[in-house]
């Protein structure tokens, strides 16, 4: 089956503490909110301590039309993606021999914070030597779903041609859409969550002999699935100065009811039962989401570990967050046989699961 060769995860240039970040909202808001000290009880409680961001502080203390902001997320986007690209072919943590660009058949490109036609990784074509033949499939609107959902388009690509090597790349610049005229309690909570962050994944089919250092993740199955009349939970409001998130407190009481029946059905699926999992590597959404998926799925705070390590050290990344932790799970001493579940939620409102087994 196809497998998980490489993942690589970029750190955007600035870092701030929560703290920071809590008292530039305070310094925005203060006018605007009669009880602003005990909303602001979000940043504290979220059990993040550090996020990163592609502009600096001062930079949210200012309007910024959509134009600017999209001339920032095309140019950022960009040179990211280069980065992060370069650093998944020649990692030294998962591969014996570095991948040349010219080699690489498809890129999809996934993102939901920034607009570009042409697309992202036609700009990042120019600055790589990738073949002119490769594959471009550019996917918009997935949010915090994307890098699970990209990784599984990208499976469902190498079945169909298993000498195919694949690039997904997940780029998120949230700190692009936020608005310090948006005096919304959902503006105020995702400043307390979202951040920056870009990551790269190297899927091959089954034909393809490429050496890794380690056993490394191998697809078993994917599973999507779309709650009916649920667009209101999660997204974007686009409005004239640009993307305004919408974020509803529902969000941890519908996974808990939602998700158990989806992931128990698929498991079952396969002769498996949550119990037997070795790894869930779950895109933490927030310490409330993280808490959720324990309550639905009956696993013990061990089960979320390093999801919560990501959240504490980057916030929640959108897109790319989830292979933050997926690399972070091979780096693991794994053995062959390992079974991991990779799961993702995000607008429509949606889910996406894989199944993967060490090999």
């Amino acid at each position: 089956m196809p497998k998980i060769q490489s993942v690589s995860s970029f750190m955007p240039p600035y870092s701030y503490s929560q703290e920071e970040a809590s008292k530039l909202m305070k310094h925005l808001f203060t006018d605007h909110y009669a009880d602003l000290e005990r909303m602001l009880k979000v940043f504290e409680n979220g059990e993040i301590e550090s996020r990163q961001f592609c502009v600096p502080m001062e930079w949210f203390e200012h309007t910024h039309d959509l134009e600017e902001r999209n001339r920032l997320y095309i140019e950022l986007a960009t040179s990211y993606g280069v980065l992060a690209i370069n650093a998944c072919l020649q990692s030294q943590e998962f591969l014996v021999q570095s991948v040349h660009p010219s080699e690489i058949d498809a890129i999809f490109f996934i993102s939901s914070t920034g607009f570009s036609t042409p697309s992202i990784e036609a700009r990042i074509l120019n600055q790589l030597p990738f073949s002119d033949y490769v594959k471009r499939i550019p996917i918009w609107g997935l949010g915090c779903a994307g890098g699970a959902s990209g990784m599984s388009r990208a499976f469902d690509y190498c079945l169909a041609y298993p000498k195919a090597k694949i690039l997904v790349l997940c780029v998120e610049l949230c700190s692009l859409t936020f608005q310090p005229n948006d005096y919304s309690k959902s503006n105020l909570i995702g400043a307390s969550l979202f951040a920056d962050g870009v990551a790269c994944a190297l899927v091959c089919g089954d034909d393809v002999d490429i050496q890794s250092k380690k056993p490394c993740p191998t697809f078993v199955a994917t599973a999507s699935k779309t709650m009916a009349n649920s667009e209101n939970v999660m997204g974007w409001d686009m409005k004239n100065d640009g993307l305004h998130v919408v974020f509803s407190k529902s969000i941890p009481s519908i996974i808990e009811k939602w998700l158990e029946p989806f992931v128990t059905d698929f498991l079952k699926d396969h002769q498996l039962t949550p119990d037997q999992l070795d790894y869930f590597i779950a895109h933490p959404g927030g310490k409330k989401v993280l808490s959720a998926y324990e309550s639905a799925l009956g696993f013990d705070s061990s089960k979320t570990e390093i999801s919560r390590k990501i959240l504490r050290k980057h916030g929640n990344m959108s897109s790319p967050t989830v292979l933050y932790v997926l690399e972070s799970f091979m780096k693991l001493e794994s053995s062959v046989g390992d079974i991991g579940l990779l799961a993702a939620l995000g607008p429509g409102f949606s889910g996406e699961l894989i199944l993967l087994e060490w090999q």
